[in-house]
């Protein structure tokens, strides 16, 4: 396309995308031609490969008494960082002055890990000023490295366009306040043709607070500004070809899937696949913009399109519904049981009330058409925090054997098959069930007909590599008929 065809791009690219100097170089030249083909171009980068890790830890470390990873990350950060700027700026001036940045930041970083050490406590507010920290290098590192190439840029700081709640570590963003502070700082940049080089993952309260959007958040970052803005397309480069089937490491011949729906992707994020953050898929179907996941060390590869799920009143194919095989791992299932629920009204809501107090997310849930019995799961570490509350809530009950006990289960994972049909095609949870049946995997859980584009099950922790395996030879069917 012509570049006066196209509007405005917003690119995202993550960690590993930016997490070394040759990962530099593969990213300044997508921006170059990305500028050759769109009037504008916004560029979101999260923080070099391993970082945010590194300066949580140190954190958390510091408010333990222990400053001696602090000391080792410092050095890393310099080296990483300053490594990078040398081998790719040549102009004096411009290395100097992004060298006097990274040593300030740095400073910055330590400052606030001694001030947690002396107060021997990491709140969640000082460890969102700690993580923003990666972003902010990288962002003025990536802009300084595009300006060395030719290309007019500028660091832009996310904490002055995303206002957000005061929910640190996973704030919320005020979109109409993101999208006068947007067009008021972005605008005037794009109007004579800068790339603004915007910090992901980070944003701030009204007040001028440093927030995060959670971990993995600078793929929200672009949905919100792409949304505000709006942005035409939003591409997010990572290091994978799109959207893969099953994740490769488990199945070497998962392949990427061309087109998928919003839909399918949502269920794909939320369920274990690290592609796409999941809030990042609201912002993008209600503004209806354009999004495309792709693989910045293979920038020829079209990666995967989102499309709207279009249904044309066909019966689907059911060996053609599935698309992907995902999983969160480390899940414990919880259950609640006792013949004294039976018929009585409010035993969930109190159940699920005494879950939300500990702050625990619930990525799935079953109940027995007796009512005897509630099962959800939880992440692993949070289980016997839960158990605590539940225990707590229902104490008469449990005295009274109305409730007969409260339990967990040991580790397990939610295996989740997606593809658009797999609620309304007849045969699909056969196939399914029949698969894992052949092949000697118990299912201990099911979730189906709560979404239109997934069937959610729980196996045991041992068996959820094996289980992916033969539930991806429903994608691609091996030669032998025997599916293990």
């Amino acid at each position: 396309m012509k570049k006066e065809e196209n509007g405005t791009l917003v690119m995202k690219f993550g960690g590993t995308s930016v997490g070394s100097a040759g990962a530099f170089g593969h990213v300044t030249g997508i921006i170059r031609q990305a500028r050759t083909e769109w009037h504008n171009v916004v560029v979101v980068t999260s923080a070099m490969s391993g970082v945010t890790n590194a300066l949580l830890n140190s954190a958390l470390k510091a408010a333990k008494g222990d400053l001696q990873p602090l000391e080792e990350t410092e050095k890393t950060l310099a080296e990483l960082h300053n490594g990078t700027a040398r081998q790719l700026i040549h102009d004096p001036a411009l290395l100097n002055e992004t060298l006097s940045q990274t040593s300030q930041l740095i400073t910055s970083f330590g400052d606030l890990c001694r001030a947690i050490h002396v107060l021997g406590e990491a709140s969640p507010r000082a460890l969102d000023a700690v993580a923003s920290l990666g972003e902010r290098l990288c962002a003025r590192l990536l802009s300084a490295v595009c300006c060395e190439n030719g290309i007019t840029a500028q660091f832009v700081d996310a904490a002055g366009l995303v206002i957000t709640n005061a929910n640190f570590q996973n704030a919320h963003p005020n979109m109409e306040s993101t999208a006068r502070t947007v067009h008021a700082v972005l605008d005037p940049l794009l109007a004579e043709g800068t790339v603004p080089i915007v910090t992901g993952f980070l944003g701030s309260t009204m007040e001028g607070v440093t927030t995060t959007l959670g971990r993995g958040g600078s793929d929200y970052s672009a949905a919100i500004l792409g949304s505000v803005l709006p942005a035409d397309d939003i591409w997010i480069w990572t290091d994978v070809d799109g959207v893969m089937t099953a994740d490769p490491r488990i199945v070497p011949e998962a392949a990427t899937i061309p087109e998928i729906s919003y839909e399918e992707i949502a269920e794909l994020a939320y369920f274990g696949a690290k592609v796409l953050h999941p809030k990042a898929v609201r912002p993008v179907i209600e503004a209806g913009i354009g999004l495309r996941i792709c693989n910045t060390f293979n920038p020829s590869n079209s990666g995967t399109r989102l499309i709207i799920n279009q249904k044309n009143g066909k019966a689907p194919d059911v060996k053609r519904v599935i698309k992907a095989v995902t999983a969160i791992q480390k899940q414990r299932l919880i259950t609640v049981e006792g013949r004294g629920m039976l018929g009585v009204p409010g035993v969930a809501a109190r159940a699920f009330g005494a879950v939300a107090s500990t702050g625990t997310s619930v990525p799935l849930i079953t109940q027995a058409s007796s009512e005897q019995s509630i099962c959800f799961a939880v992440p692993g570490e949070t289980a016997e925090m839960v158990l605590q509350a539940l225990e707590s809530a229902f104490v008469l009950e449990l005295l009274n054997r109305d409730i007969d006990r409260v339990w967990a289960t040991g580790d397990v994972s939610i295996i989740t098959v997606v593809g658009a049909g797999t609620h309304d095609t007849p045969g699909v949870a056969g196939l399914i069930f029949d698969q894992l049946g052949r092949c000697n995997i118990n299912i201990l859980a099911i979730a189906h007909g709560s979404s239109d584009v997934s069937v959610s099950l729980v196996v045991d922790s041992q068996d959820d590599e094996r289980a992916i395996q033969v539930l991806h030879q429903l994608i691609v069917p091996p030669i032998e008929e025997e599916p293990c």
